[in-house]
């Protein structure tokens, strides 16, 4: 699967590209990217996975869902702390509408389940949203917020 890692930071570009409403250009970013994948990817018994649906004739992945299990103090309604985030659902653009996207967050969903995680977060764009309200996702009640420290 770390094979796999250029790939994913190229569909994480365009990724990231639709939820800025413009492209994201290439940069040294994508490298440091890469290799923190292709670390994660190594090590199959990790808390990190990725899901993709690869293109006939090896032309590279048409789509991919990518997850981390993050622990947290629990509460009384998850005390093992055991919280999952998809960071990356996205297909390429000729290729939507097919469900490879679902396919792939589908299978990231029973990953988390199979390491007992019952909660997933996951930020959407409005392409997206009905997808992951049909498998089950619903806005939270209070807002998302975000400090950037240091440089970038």
């Amino acid at each position: 699967m770390a094979a796999d890692a250029a790939e994913i930071v190229r569909l994480r570009t365009v990724m990231l590209g639709a939820m800025a409403g413009e492209p994201v250009p290439d940069g040294p970013w994508q490298e440091l990217v890469g290799a923190n994948l292709r670390r994660l990817l190594a090590d199959p018994a990790g808390d990190f996975a990725a899901y993709v649906v690869a293109g006939a004739d090896g032309v590279g992945l048409l789509a991919c869902a990518v997850g981390v299990i993050d622990v947290r103090l629990g509460g009384p309604l998850d005390p093992s702390g055991r919280t999952g985030y998809v960071s990356n659902v996205v297909t390429e653009p000729g290729h939507r509408r097919r469900g490879l996207s679902r396919a792939c967050l589908s299978a990231l969903l029973e990953w988390f389940a199979g390491r007992g995680v019952t909660s997933v977060d996951l930020r959407a764009t409005e392409d997206g949203a009905p997808l992951y309200r049909e498998l089950g996702f619903r806005p939270v009640d209070h807002p998302g917020m975000r400090l950037r420290t240091g440089r970038r």
